[in-house]
């Protein structure tokens, strides 16, 4: 793999077809780069920071969780953009519902931990008291914001209504009437905070967000975008002498926003100890009490769970408090004691619950034999087998591995089975069609869900199916890994088929890493490889090594720049010429891929430039014009990507892949984005004939092994990498990732049954 030479403009006689790859053999170059500090200034919230915020920082994203959201919030005019719930929230609401059933099954866990038994002092007694809610010895309502109904164990939620599919309308978000967006105004006014945030302020707190906020000025910090220091200088204006930093409504309001930050991040709980250190750190002169009355006052919860590498515990030294204190603590903790949002907490539990129950429900000695006998690989064969003997089965491999659950669907559709196979976007959708051949068979997630796709719910309110695959697991987040599991009826088999090299999901949690570490199933592991020079270097990537291959066919070029400046020029350079002339893919079946939204190579920059160069316009139509290439990000997460058509009254039409869509005035600019440039999460899931991953030096610091592999494994005909980061791409891919994501599923699947 050679560079393009220097010194080129685009569309220049020397930059013609031989000069894309000169020398196929040559190593990945390290060019030195004048690197650039990464630039975080952001601009009012708009769909990037709604990606910003989706797209987790588990995966060293090359800033701290902190940095990463912060960059989405710079400006707290720009949190009036905040985003509706999404799907998975509305339905999880339903879930609410089974918190009964939830506590029934922690009330046969073993008994309640006596006070200074295992912990000393104050956390002693803190655990002691939570545990006893949880096994049902105390009422619940400290921790629960309302008491749980009885229902049945499996009360499936009601199907959601089929949308109209042309054009499909996103409205602006709904609910907030125009007296209580007044009245929040003018308390909002009142304390000096921007007006632009009464009409969020109202979809976060409800009809009656006036008065919360005059009663507790943090609450503000439910509003998405705004910070710590400035709900501070809202309740001092609101307030006066009577706050403080030590204000148990701004403590338990802190403990609240760290957890939702953490979220944005992917975790789903937090270690206590994190927890006071960020608290100490936003002046709490007692984080301990601080944390205590969060969970008193039903803020968070407490969880505690066994530590895979206990160490055995160490005599306190001379001198150490009796009671406790953080480094007696440390030592002292037989269990790692966590923190967590009761959403997460509830979708945890749930999942877990669902997933054993789809294990143990299933028959166990179904005949099989023949369709495996059938199957095209070894692997597709041990992939039919191990379905027909368990009801849940995990499936691991890279891209050429997806024919294996492909020849699965196909093998228990001839025995009569209802299957289907449901994956993340819509290019995987067409995808897995074309591997099936039956366009039926395939399903997105969120149409699966919705009631838009697939063959809807039966009399009990189930996804009608025997057999369910979901591909693309690793972007199964834990909220949507819920509503899935418990919408599928006793004795249904679910495989879970993924690369675990790719990027985690955009939302909170590990789902499928998580099962995969419990081993709570088989875990069928292909054998079969990714073709080519692309499948070569990301199978090289996979175990830590950036390796030199053979591209004859120009299927892999290495483009080393200087600067970032340079970067954009060979990106456009790259699209809008060389790649179309002499690997003979168009620009709109190109994608660029970069590191981030910000900085000087960012999303926000490249689209500049080629949307410059490949369909130049006013912008009249909220900076769009008919034919601009765009994602529209409908809810946090959920990047589709699309192509603008034209814009009225009604709003901004758009063709996505063959689906028309209309997103509102007032949501297209928190929904709608240009898409020539994608991140590397937003392109999880999706693939295209050729792609341009953009490394400029200013980025070096947000690589890791997961972002270069899932990059680098978007093309499928044509692998260009514009390279100015020196060594870093080479110790990023070297550096084992770390499991940075907390996460109590893997404990809950582990754990022994009541």
């Amino acid at each position: 793999m050679t560079a393009l030479p220097r010194g080129e403009t685009p569309g220049s006689p020397a930059a013609d077809d031989d000069s894309v790859v000169a020398d196929p053999s040559a190593a990945v170059p390290t060019p030195s780069s004048g690197d650039e500090r990464h630039d975080g200034g952001e601009g009012p919230t708009t769909a990037d920071d709604a990606a910003d915020a989706a797209e987790t920082g588990g995966e060293n994203s090359g800033t701290s969780g902190t940095d990463e959201a912060a960059a989405a919030d710079d400006d707290v005019d720009g949190a009036a953009a905040a985003a509706p719930l999404s799907e998975a929230e509305a339905e999880l609401a339903a879930q609410r519902e089974l918190r009964e059933r939830i506590e029934k099954r922690k009330a046969e866990k073993e008994g309640p931990i006596a006070a200074g038994a295992k912990l000393s002092g104050q956390a002693a007694d803190l655990l002691a008291a939570v545990r006893a809610v949880e096994r049902g010895e105390q009422p619940a309502a400290a921790f629960f914001d309302s008491p749980a109904p009885a229902t049945p164990r499996r009360a499936a939620p009601t199907p959601a209504p089929v949308r109209p599919r042309a054009p499909e309308q996103v409205p602006a978000p709904q609910g907030a009437s125009p007296e209580a967006v007044a009245a929040a105004a003018a308390v909002l006014a009142e304390g000096g905070a921007p007006g632009a945030l009464a009409r969020p302020a109202v979809e976060a707190l409800g009809a009656q967000a006036a008065d919360a906020l005059r009663e507790d000025p943090w609450q503000l910090l439910a509003v998405a975008g705004v910070r710590p220091e400035q709900a501070d200088g809202f309740a001092r204006a609101l307030l006066g002498t009577e706050c403080g930093p030590d204000d148990e409504r701004r403590t338990a309001a802190l403990v609240g926003w760290l957890l939702e930050r953490a979220a944005l991040q992917g975790h789903t709980a937090l270690d206590t100890t994190a927890v006071r250190d960020a608290l100490a750190e936003r002046s709490v002169a007692d984080p301990e009490a601080a944390v205590r009355h969060a969970v008193a006052e039903g803020v968070v919860l407490v969880f505690q769970d066994e530590q895979d590498d206990q160490k055995s515990e160490a005599p306190a030294e001379p001198g150490e408090d009796a009671e406790g204190g953080a480094g007696a603590l440390a030592r002292q903790e037989p269990v790692q004691v966590l923190l967590g949002l009761d959403r997460y907490a509830l979708a945890e539990e749930s999942l877990a619950d669902g997933l054993t129950r789809l294990i143990n429900a299933c028959e166990k000695d179904a005949d099989w034999t023949e369709p495996a006998s059938a199957a095209g690989s070894p692997s597709a064969a041990e992939l039919i087998r191990a379905v027909a003997a368990h009801g849940l089965v995990a499936h691991t491999g890279g891209e050429a591995a997806r024919a294996e659950p492909a020849a699965l669907i196909t093998a228990a559709r001839s025995l009569g089975l209802r299957a289907l196979g449901a994956v993340h976007s819509v290019d995987g959708r067409r995808r897995l069609a074309e591997a099936t051949g039956d366009p039926s068979a395939a399903v997105t997630l969120a149409g699966l869900l919705s009631g838009a796709e697939g063959p809807g719910r039966d009399e009990e309110g189930a996804i009608a199916v025997d057999l369910l695959v979901v591909l693309d697991a690793p972007q199964l987040d834990v909220e949507t890994a819920a509503i899935l599991v418990e919408s599928l009826a006793d004795g249904t088999r679910l495989v879970l088929s993924g690369d675990p090299g790719v990027l985690g999901s955009a939302g909170a949690g590990r789902v499928f890493a998580d099962v995969l570490a419990a081993r709570a199933c088989p875990q069928i592991v292909s054998r079969t490889p990714d073709p080519g020079p692309i499948g070569e270097l990301v199978s090289g990537i996979g175990i830590g090594e950036l390796n030199q291959v053979s591209a004859p066919g120009k299927e892999v070029v290495i483009v080393p720049v200087r600067d970032a400046g340079e970067a954009v020029h060979r990106t456009v350079q790259l699209v809008a010429d060389s790649v179309p002339r002499a690997i003979g893919v168009p620009p709109a079946d190109t994608q660029v891929i970069t590191v981030g939204h910000g900085g000087s190579a960012g999303t926000r920059v490249l689209n500049a430039a080629l949307k410059q160069r490949l369909n130049p316009g006013p912008g009249r139509f909220g900076g769009f014009d008919p034919g601009d290439r765009v994602v529209h990000v409908p809810t946090p997460g959920k990047a589709v990507p699309g192509v603008v058509v034209s814009a009225d009254a009604e709003g901004l039409h758009l063709d996505c892949a063959g689906t028309k869509v209309v997103v509102s005035q007032e949501r297209v600019e928190s929904s709608v984005r240009h898409g020539w440039a994608l991140s590397a999460h937003q392109a999880a899931g999706m693939r295209w004939p050729a792609v341009v991953v953009v490394l400029p030096g200013d980025a070096a610091q947000g690589l890791s092994r997961p972002w270069v592999y899932t990059a680098f494994s978007r093309g499928e005909r044509h692998l260009s990498v514009v390279h100015g980061v020196d060594q870093a791409l080479q110790r990023a891919v070297a550096h084992s990732p770390a499991q940075d994501r907390t996460t109590r599923l893997r404990t809950l699947l582990e754990a022994p049954a009541g």
